[in-house]
This record gives C-alpha cells, structure tokens and sequence, in this order.
C-alpha cells in the first residue's frame, strides 16, 4: 500500500477514530486510550495501514499548541492569583522534587553524569496536559478538588517549559559546532527572552486593534481566519527561534486573556483544537516503537513502573501537604503520575542541541508514550477501586471559586445595548457579576470606552456559549430586539443548556408570541411601562390624582397581560385575532369605567393631597414664579 497518499492516509486516520473512540468510551477506557489504541493498530509497527507518521506527528502536535492557547485564554489575573498556592508552591515543588529524583536515580542506575541526569529528570517531571484535562473532563472529575489542583499543577508545568527550553542548550554534553548564525548558551537564552517579551508587547498592542478591525468587516470566517493567524503566528515566532510552538501559543493566549473576544477565539479554536489532539493522540500511539518494547520489554517494564511509583509517592505527599481531603489525594497523585506530550517536544530538542544521546532519547521516547497510555488505565482504576472507598454520594465542588472553566457569572446577558445596559447596571449594582456578550462591534466599542468589559460572540453559537460559562450560569437574560436571531437563541440555549432559566425581551406583541410559543416564561415587551409611565404622567396632567392615573395604568397592564395570554391561540390567524382584539379592548374600556365609579377608589385622596402639598410648600419657596409651575409627575406604578 502507497503510503504517501495523503488523502488515503487521512480516511485512514478518521476512521480509526471513529470506530475506536466510541467503542472505548462505551467499555467504560475514555476517548485518550481509544485513539492510542487505535494509533498502535493502524501504526507501522502493528497492521502497518499507515507508514512513517512523523509528519503527521508534527502537525498533530500543533494541536497541543491549540490547547495551550485556550488554557492561556483562561489565565486572567483573577483566576491565577486565586490559584496561586497550588500553581507556584504545588506546581513547583511537583517540578523541583521529581526532577531532582528521577536526576539522582538516573545517576545511581545508569551511571548518567549531572547533565544528561538533569535533562532527563527535567523531561519526566512534566506530565500530559493533554491526556488528563481529557480524562478528568470526561469523567466530570475536573471540578473535583484533586482535579482542579491538577489542573494548577498542569498549569505551572506549561509554564516550566519556558525555563526548562532555555536550560537545555546549557546542559549540553558535547560543545556543538559554532554557527554564527545561530546564538549560544547565555546568548540564546536571553535572545529567547528578548523575543518573549517582544511578543508580549506585540499582542497587548497589536493584536486587539486587529481584532477590532477583522470585526468591523462583519464578516465571521474571516474572525475564524484571524484567530488563526494569532496562533500560527505566534508558533512560528517560537520556531524560528527553535522553540516549541506550544510556548508562543500559550504566551499569544495569556495576553488576549482579559480581551472582549476571548470567549469567541475559544469557540473558534476548540474545533480544530479537539480534531488535532484526536490526530496527536493517534500519532502517538502509531509511533510507538512495539520492535522496541519487544527488544526491551522488561527494561521498558521496569522503567514505567520506577516512573509512576516515583511520580505517584511525591505527587501524594505533596497532596497530604497541601491538606487536600482523602481520595482527593489519590486522584490528584495518580492522575499525573506519567510522562507528558511535551516530552516529546524537549526530547527532540535536548537531541539537536547535544543533551542526550539518540540511544536514550529512543528510550525515552518509548517510555514517555507507555506512560501515557497507561493513564487512563490508571484513571479506571481509581474510578472503580478507589473513589468507592470515600465518596458514596455525588462529589461536589470544594474550591468553587478556582474552576479553570468557569468565569463564576451567574448571569449571561445577551446583548448589550440601551436595553441591556439598564438590565446590567441593576444587576451588579445588586453584587450580581454577569458576563456580557454583544454581537455589534461598534457597540461593543462604545461601552468599551465607557470601561464595560463585554464580550464579543455570537450567541446562537453552543459552543460560544459553552466558552462564555452557560454550564454554571443560572439565568440568560436575551435582550435581542431581531425576532428571529433571539428564538435561534433561544432554541440553543434550551437544547443544550436547559438548566438555564431565559429572560426574553420581546419587541412587540407579535415576538412575544413567538417566544412564548418557543416555551419561555418570562417575557417582558420594551416599551410596556415606559409607555405606561408617559400615560400616567398625562392622565395627572388631564385631572386624574397620582393614585387615580397609576391604579388605571396597573389595570390597564393587568388586562392587557390577560388579553395577550388569551389571544395566543389565535395570532397566527389574523382574522380571528382582529376580532378577538376588538372584544377585549371594550371589555377593558369598561372595565376602566367601572372602576373610576368604584368608592374605594377615592380612599386614597388625603394621601395624594399631602403628597401634592409637599410638592406646592417646596414651590411656594420660590416665590410667584415658583408657584406658576407645573406640580411633579412621579414616577412607578
């Protein structure tokens, strides 16, 4: 079979996953060990339906540079300063210790010197980001407390590789042949800096301009097109300096973090995200060397089993520190126990630079995909031997306030115009934080300029609003005045989010059928009470008390909720609802003149005189004049 058929290759590859994922995910093994499985099967070493896979493994790992963009995308200052015991102390000790002791057991077991200790101590230390997000999402564990402190020790690990990138060229074992091209040693790693900081400046800058730009052309492949080229913009920064592309990514997402597009950049991305970590995680599996692990299987045996156990007893030492609950500790320490995919990165990088020899980066290469693939076993194992033993009842957020997915707002308003604002500005003056998304870029930047901080998205989009929080928000307050763009909403959030109570504004009578026949509840037409305030302000005006023209204005609104509730039956047929129509408004009319003849009515009189007479001893202070003017309208109803 022709191997350098792309377009057979990549059938190939779908329908490996295809079959495979579900069928794992049904035996209870997640999505990761079904596509390593099927990766290994269809891999030249096992069916051989694919050949050399380097290439695609390359592309694949683009799709780690996805992820870490979104994960950088998260990290606002609010949600990394509350996190910040477990991502620096945690996070760093996790590095420090088991880098120090897979350095001192290389050195005891192998006879490796310092050097090549360090690199590889430094390249084990950091576990898969990929692989457990995957897992721990999939399972609904993420949320958990052994989960989030993973997900903070994840976090400071794909930091580490900063670091670890600009160390490696220091480790080197042999001197590498000059090249005045390229800079060496102190030289590189402040060029390595110097090129970080530039990109810092550049997408705090440049990027949010450009944004603003690609948006005014109102044109949404185009804002697809443009996230992309933030991305593959800032991976190619980093490769051009021979660093990995993961690093510009991640650095290009923690700059657009508190940016108004960052929940549409992660609705744009997480596609291409999910199908490149897919791809990644077949590639990986289709590059284990099963010659090698045939050769060497006892070598390679001993070798994953050192590797968890050391990784496992520090990770769950850490936990009792850190006083995380019991069971937590086992999920937070086996979780992390293995090689990460960014090994492959520095592994690659420590053989061009002179750090390893090729012998052991084969071997590593190899132990790091066992490691990985051992996970989710790891992970099922827990799930059915150990989380038994301490959790009997439905497990529950202890850090709520850490979530890494969650922005921690329980209401969404969609929309954010005249009649938003005034939704919005009641809701966190109350103490309510909302997050608000806004499809108009020309409003989006006026409020801007006010010092709003709203987002821009489309929300008819699931997976716009998946990345605006609508999985812990409580209510979505729709404030569209286009009918049909608010019951594409509307359709949206019920199907895949219904536990999200929607609050609509309707535009007219006619869109508040339409929303009522769409099954919402709580429905409120725009001009309703402002027009019923204008006509209370009239009727005092024309002679009617304060009590007298706002009880009219309430009975008024009364009737007309009661008239609108019974001709929905009928505002498709028009005929039928003109008449209908004509019916009520008499019944409402004399309804009205029932109730100016009503006693009660006039109970209230003293009450409206004091109020006008407070109003007349403030006028009189102004003399004549003063008392020439018009008395006050009051408002409410």
């Amino acid at each position: 079979m022709p191997h350098d058929n792309y377009l057979l290759q990549a059938v190939i590859f779908l329908a490996a996953a295809v079959i495979s994922v579900p069928l794992a995910k049904r035996l209870g093994f997640g999505s990761v060990l079904g596509y390593l499985v099927a990766g290994v099967l269809i891999g030249p070493h096992a069916f051989g339906l694919v050949g050399d896979t380097s290439d695609e493994m390359h592309f694949a790992e683009f799709g780690v540079a996805l992820m870490l963009f979104l994960i950088g995308l998260e990290l606002q200052p609010r949600k990394l300063w509350s996190l910040r015991g477990a991502i620096f102390g945690t996070g760093g000790a996790q590095v420090l210790i088991t880098a120090a002791a897979v350095c001192g057991l290389a050195m005891a077991l192998f006879g490796f010197n310092w050097r090549t200790g360090t690199a590889v101590g430094l390249i084990l230390a950091l576990s898969s980001t990929a692989i457990v997000l995957q897992s721990l999402s999939e399972k609904n564990l993420l949320k958990t407390e052994g989960g989030r402190n993973a997900f903070s020790v994840l976090l400071f690990q794909d930091i580490a590789v900063i670091p670890i990138l600009a160390l490696l060229p220091l480790l080197a074992t042999v001197e590498v042949a000059s090249n005045p091209e390229h800079l060496q040693g102190w030289a590189y790693a402040l060029a390595v800096l110097g090129a970080i900081a530039a990109l810092v400046l550049a997408g705090r800058y440049l990027l949010t301009p450009l944004l603003r730009l690609v948006v005014g052309a109102r044109t949404r492949e185009l804002f697809t097109a443009c996230s992309l080229l933030i991305v593959l913009g800032a991976a190619a920064v980093m490769t051009w300096l021979n660093l990995s592309p993961a690093l510009g990514t991640f650095i290009a997402g923690v700059v657009l973090a508190e940016s108004e597009f960052r929940h549409e950049l992660e609705a744009d991305i997480e596609p291409f995200k999910g199908l490149l970590l897919g791809l990644f995680f077949l590639a990986v599996g289709a590059n284990l060397d099963l010659a090698l692990v045939m050769q060497k299987p006892l070598l390679l045996l001993g070798l994953l089993a050192m590797l968890v156990l050391v990784k496992f007893a520090i990770l769950f030492a850490l936990a009792r520190v850190r006083g995380m609950a019991r069971g937590e500790d086992w999920l937070f320490a086996v979780s992390l126990a293995q090689a990460g995919e960014f090994g492959f990165v520095l592994l690659a990088f420590a053989s061009q630079n002179q750090v390893l020899p090729s012998d052991v980066s084969s071997l590593l290469i190899a132990l790091i995909a066992l490691s990985m693939a051992f996970t989710p076993l790891l992970l099922l194992a827990y799930e059915q031997l150990i989380q038994p033993r301490y959790f009997t009842g439905p497990r529950t957020p202890d850090i709520p306030d850490s979530t890494p997915q969650d922005d921690g707002s329980p209401v969404i308003i969609i929309g954010y115009g005249r009649y938003g604002q005034i939704s919005g500005r009641l809701l966190n003056a109350c103490g309510f934080d909302t997050t608000l998304l806004e499809h108009n870029a020309e409003q989006l930047e006026l409020v801007r300029r006010y010092g709003i901080k709203a987002y821009y998205g489309d929300a008819s989009r699931e997976d716009l609003l998946h990345a605006a929080g609508a999985d812990n928000a409580k209510i979505a307050i729709l404030t569209l005045s286009d009918q049909a763009a608010s019951l594409e909403i509307v359709s949206r959030i019920q199907k895949h989010y219904p536990h999200i109570t929607i609050l609509a504004r309707a535009r007219n009578r006619m869109h508040q059928y339409a929303l009522m026949e769409a099954g919402v509840q709580y429905i409120y037409r725009e001009t309703v009470d402002s027009a019923l305030e204008i006509g209370a302000g009239a009727l005092q005006l024309l002679g009617y008390s304060y009590h007298q023209a706002h009880r009219a204005a309430r009975k008024f609104k009364q009737h007309d909720q009661r008239m609108l509730e019974s001709l929905f039956p009928y505002w498709r047929d028009e005929s039928q609802h003109i008449a209908q129509t004509r019916i009520y408004r008499e019944q409402l009319l004399q309804a009205l003149r029932e109730d100016r003849r009503d006693p009660d009515l006039h109970l209230d009189h003293h009450w409206d005189n004091r109020r006008a007479g407070s109003g007349k001893e403030e006028q009189s202070k102004g003399g004549k004049k003063g008392r020439n003017k018009t008395r006050i309208i009051r408002p409410g109803l």
